[in-house]
């Protein structure tokens, strides 16, 4: 029930998001969803693709740093209050949020929310209890 995503560690200068949208399409890789975070100096961009491992190679060999960790795509109510109930039951059994960001499509009726916690399974174990539903990753590559 978990997802893989890659996240690439980029200068924060012009023309290197451009680089690796390049790169990634070149090689007919599709990303389904992502999330930029930077600072004055640097940005980590972190991405679901259809393809995480051909991702990961055809960026380090063009000289990108690459790694992948694995992150909790998890459909929400698509309604005022879906993520609060999601939150509220993680915050519950104690389960940290690191981060979080939109999958770009819905699926059936509900939103998409992409989590990285701090205890993974737990929060698997935790929302699976509670009925909320966990996308399998090659669902979610081809939604």
């Amino acid at each position: 029930m978990k997802v893989e995503q890659i996240s690439i560690f980029i200068e924060n200068k012009s023309g290197r998001l451009a680089e690796i949208t390049r790169v990634l399409g070149e090689a007919g890789i599709n990303i389904r969803a992502l999330s930029l975070a930077d600072t004055s100096d640097f940005g980590i961009l972190r991405l679901i693709v259809n393809d995480g491992a051909k991702a990961a190679t055809v960026l380090k060999e063009n000289g990108f740093t690459v790694s992948k960790t694995e992150v909790v795509a998890v459909e929400v109510p698509d309604r005022p209050g879906g993520l609060s109930t999601i939150l509220q039951t993680l915050d519950q059994k104690a389960i940290n949020v690191e981060y979080m960001y939109a999958f770009a499509e819905r699926c059936g009726g509900n939103a998409v929310i992409i989590f990285r916690f701090d205890e993974t399974d737990k929060a698997i174990t935790t929302l699976k209890a509670q009925n909320f539903s966990i996308l399998d990753g090659s669902r979610l590559y081809n939604l």
